[in-house]
């Protein structure tokens, strides 16, 4: 009879469960953004949930739980109801760094379904207008005569920006110190008022303050020019290499969220980054959609498994120990 009665209510709870995932979504969808407003991923967050709403017939908002390098947003959507209610947007420190960097309470891979890869903006070398540099070679010989007293603001501890420079550091015998900022718009705030002297950061999060002269651009960190700046210079093409960089975005919900919930919020963002209005917001801001191919949640495991394997030796070469 307990076995009878067992199966009974296993059956109903899987009917439940499925006729939840039918109705999905009935009510509100929540987006984390690991980081304060304002940033670059605040903002792919915002655009994104925009045209969302409309494909998924509710609505779709934004809260922004700021802290630990990104690490207390994401654990707030890993222990919460694999619904398909809480999703996270996170990039390459928040889903790949930080699980070498900081004691979690969550597995950045096993306790998360991926969704959809969604945008992709190179780090880039970026310096307070008033710098006396306007370009690398410059750059490196001012950071020499400033003996280790120049500042760099990163946002987090031990951020990709951070692995970044500190690479640079090791190419170009320079030295220089590193501020943690909770997040890219403060940064950015610190950078226009001189309170900092340049950042390895999100290119996309400087483009409009780059474009109309209140920052400077000295250098991008990858193999070929960026696109939406094609007259800065990447390190390689100086000389300086082993510095590629990017902050990749995507979408996770909680493991455990049923497979029609994924489809279903991976077939909205499909809709949403396919809306050519979304595109060219995007791109305004210095971020590249993937291709369609790569908007799949298995083209996002697949992109986190690469990344945790070409930086976790290098974090764990650098020597610093989780926090």
């Amino acid at each position: 009879m307990r076995k009878v009665l067992a199966l009974a209510l296993a059956l109903f709870a899987a009917g439940a469960f499925a006729a939840r995932a039918d109705n999905y979504p009935s009510r509100t969808v929540t987006i984390v953004v690991p980081y304060p407003a304002g940033g670059p991923t605040d903002t792919i967050a915002r655009i994104l949930a925009e045209r969302m709403q409309a494909a998924l017939g509710q609505s779709v908002i934004i809260e922004n739980i700021g802290g630990g390098g990104g690490s207390i947003g994401v654990g707030r959507v890993a222990h919460a109801t694999p619904d398909g209610y809480t999703l996270s947007i996170g990039h390459t420190q928040t889903h790949v760094f930080n699980a070498s960097i900081i004691k979690l309470d969550y597995d950045v891979v096993n306790d998360f379904a991926p969704i959809s890869l969604i945008a992709d903006t190179p780090i880039w070398i970026v310096a307070r207008k008033s710098l006396p540099a306007d370009d690398v070679k410059s750059f490196i010989a001012w950071l020499k005569s400033e003996n280790g007293k120049a500042t760099m603001g990163t946002v987090g501890n031990s951020s990709p920006g951070e692995f970044a420079a500190r690479l640079f550091q090791k190419e170009t015998g320079t030295e220089f110190q590193f501020v943690p900022y909770r997040g890219g718009a403060p940064l950015l705030q610190d950078m226009l008022g001189d309170h900092i002297d340049f950042a390895f950061g999100q290119a996309a999060g400087y483009v409009p303050t780059v474009a109309s002269g209140g920052l400077k651009a000295l250098a991008v960190l990858q193999p070929k020019r960026w696109w939406a700046a094609p007259n800065v210079p990447t390190l390689d093409e100086l000389g300086i290499k082993n510095t590629d960089a990017s902050f990749w975005h995507g979408l996770w919900a909680p493991k455990g969220t049923p497979p029609d919930v994924i489809a279903k919020l991976n077939a909205a963002v499909r809709t949403s980054l396919a809306d050519p209005v979304v595109q060219e917001r995007f791109k305004k801001v210095g971020q590249e959609i993937w291709p369609v191919e790569d908007q799949t949640p298995e083209a996002l495991a697949a992109k986190q498994k690469a990344e945790l394997a070409k930086w976790t030796p290098v974090i764990a070469e650098s020597g610093i120990k989780p926090e």
